[in-house]
């Protein structure tokens, strides 16, 4: 049966896939949107080679507020955590063309550690038009919020739903998957079909942007590489969608993006568990107007050597949307879902978020503000209620300040 399930998902992925590295300059780096903002770039004479370093820096003040589930008081635990000043991105990279045939990237997060301080590098080769050849560290196609380049974002947070660890029972605790698949390191082919069609799929670690080592096996139940195997397809009617959630040199589009992505991470968490994810999303330009809605799941079943006969199946999603009231201000609205302790049980997380944008649009600064709400709902006891929103904070506002060039 899990074969089956897996060849179902490569014969569901090997046609598919995304825009992630779309065909137009504002995507091309997938870190902060170029629309409109040429910056400086080095070119030859010839225009065979084209050279641009960009810079993007975030700096935020944080407030978390935390109900009591989960404190000490016995040892002076507080409510309010992770609260105060952060520099969330310090990136520095550069991007370019060679030759009309090879794009490339790197970049550099110096507020990051470890193996998240290169948060990609790749290159690009289109053997033809429709068809392409992406290998190093990027982002992989799963899920319209995180491929939206970094800041180009409706709101300072991600979707909770997203990035959140789901909850299993205690004895599984070591198991803490979560919806989202993140940078990676890997291959993919991909390629934008008669202007409409884009496609994505592609084998990448399934370890995430935390090393970049090769350290994986050979799945003993399986006997598949252990990797994580992924592919994404977009329809876009008119034309290429942008990968941003607002931006005031883009008031006048009518844009349309409808997507599948699915991908199976074998053997992950620690040799531990095989997660099957699957998403479907919609989102929609138009003029002053930007709508987005998503859908996920994920399986998460155990491997033979654990010896555990459940799984767990989870969902989530969120909607949003922005609506610039001047050509400066936009303002932000989210409802975010999410079934962190498995369809099996009862209840659930419901986390409503508000927002504004405020671009100096001269400057190329952008102010974001949010507030968001974690509530909780159907829970069978209060025990379960209480354990459903464990290291999430229930009140969270974020004020953030954003340069790029």
């Amino acid at each position: 049966m899990k074969k089956i399930l897996l060849a179902s998902m490569l014969a569901f992925a090997m046609p598919l896939a995304s825009m992630a590295q779309q065909e137009e300059e504002d995507t091309e780096n997938g870190v902060v949107s170029l629309a409109g903002r040429k910056g400086f770039s080095i070119q030859s004479k010839k225009g065979d080679f084209v050279f641009k370093p960009y810079l993007m820096v975030q700096t935020a003040g944080s407030f978390n507020w935390y109900d009591d589930e989960g404190l000490d008081k016995a040892y002076n635990q507080d409510n309010i955590e992770n609260s105060g000043f952060s520099v969330p991105y310090a990136v520095l990279g550069f991007t370019g063309k060679a030759f009309d045939k090879v794009s490339f990237n790197l970049s550099i997060n110096a507020a990051a550690s470890g193996a998240k301080i290169l948060q990609q590098a790749w290159f690009d080769v289109k053997v033809v038009d429709p068809f392409a050849v992406k290998v190093g560290k990027f982002k992989t196609p799963f899920t319209h919020a995180f491929l939206t380049t970094l800041g180009g974002t409706l709101m300072p947070a991600m979707p909770t739903s997203l990035t959140a660890e789901v909850i299993m029972p205690y004895v599984l605790n070591a198991v803490t998957p979560s919806m989202s698949t993140g940078w990676d390191l890997g291959v993919e082919v991909h390629g934008l079909v008669g202007g409409k069609f884009g496609y994505e799929v592609g084998v990448w670690n399934g370890t995430g942007a935390s090393t970049n080592l090769a350290t994986k096996t050979f799945s003993d139940d399986w006997h598949i590489p252990s990797l994580l195997y992924g592919g994404r397809i977009s329809y876009m009617p008119f034309g290429v969608m942008p990968s941003t959630q607002g931006d005031p040199n883009r008031l006048n589009e009518n844009k349309l993006l409808v997507a599948l992505s699915g991908n199976i991470n074998v053997e992950s968490e620690n040799e531990s568990t095989n997660d099957t994810r699957a998403g479907l999303e919609v989102s929609w330009l138009y003029k002053r107007l930007y709508l987005a809605g998503e859908a996920y799941y994920m399986h998460v079943g155990f491997t033979e050597r654990q010896k555990i006969s459940e799984s767990y199946d989870y969902v989530g999603g969120y909607i949003q949307g922005g609506y610039f009231i001047t050509k400066s201000l936009q303002a932000a609205l989210r409802y975010d879902f999410m079934d962190r302790n498995a369809l099996d049980a009862d209840g659930f997380l419901n986390m409503p978020a508000v927002g504004f944008n405020y671009f100096f649009n001269r400057l190329n600064l952008k102010l974001q503000a949010m507030y968001q709400f974690t509530g909780r709902t159907g829970h069978e006891t209060q025990l379960d209620r209480d354990l459903d929103d464990l290291g999430l904070s229930m009140h969270k506002g974020v004020i953030q300040l954003q340069y790029s060039f």
